[in-house]
């Protein structure tokens, strides 16, 4: 999202270091097998929980390691756009929150379009206007996707499925401090709607990040 504001911290820092030793193991175990293999991370967890500062600070130390990264927020691919989407959800009421508000198809494109090194159209949310962008990338000179974003590990192809624990109610500071939409009723309806969708997910996570920010693993393929 451009104008986002990331709050990097020392937990951050400390939880991509671990997993960078997972992320490196299980994808040079697919690179044996093909080596041209296109890996992918997905990072889900609740407002505020710190998807984009952990995937920014894994995707720096994976540079570091000679390894292109790209990081898209799946955030960005709500099928209403922003400043329609509050007015849409008091219309439709609260039920229609959740992850079925995201353009899969369109994502699930964009994914597509990196495993087959083509050059693509993803969305971008502008935040201060609120209006969506679009941003034309080359995915060919990409060797691994980073995917944050509420519900991102609910998206196809992902090798390596992460989730943070922590809910809205432990996260309202950072919230506050990221700014990105004015806490009000409505807004804290929209969280614990969010909180429901959201946690209907970790079944899905080979790792959790645990309320500490420790980086527990429950099952690698």
């Amino acid at each position: 999202m451009l104008g986002d504001i990331l709050l990097i911290n020392e937990l951050h820092k400390a939880a991509a270091q671990s997993l960078l030793e997972v992320v490196t193991a299980d994808r040079e175990k697919k690179l044996s097998q093909d080596p041209n293999y296109k890996y992918i991370i997905a990072i889900s967890g609740e407002s505020g929980a710190g998807k984009s500062e952990l995937s920014h600070s894994l995707a720096l130390l994976l540079k570091g390691l000679n390894i292109r990264v790209k990081v898209i927020h799946a955030d960005n691919y709500y099928g209403v756009p922003p400043l329609l989407r509050k007015e849409w959800r008091i219309e439709q009421g609260l039920n229609v929150i959740g992850p079925n508000e995201y353009d899969w198809d369109l994502l699930h494109k964009n994914i597509r379009e990196f495993k087959e090194d083509m050059i693509a159209r993803i969305p971008c949310i502008d935040i201060i206007p609120e209006q969506t962008d679009e941003l034309i990338t080359d995915f060919q000179k990409i060797n691994l996707l980073i995917v944050d974003g509420l519900y991102a590990i609910k998206a196809n192809e992902v090798d390596l499925r992460i989730f943070i624990e922590l809910t809205y109610k432990e996260t309202k500071m950072m919230q506050l401090m990221r700014g990105k939409e004015e806490v009000d009723e409505f807004r804290s309806k929209i969280l614990e709607r969010e909180h429901v969708g959201v946690m209907s997910l970790r079944p899905l996570a080979n790792i959790i990040i645990n309320k500490n920010y420790d980086v527990v693993i429950e099952k690698m393929d």
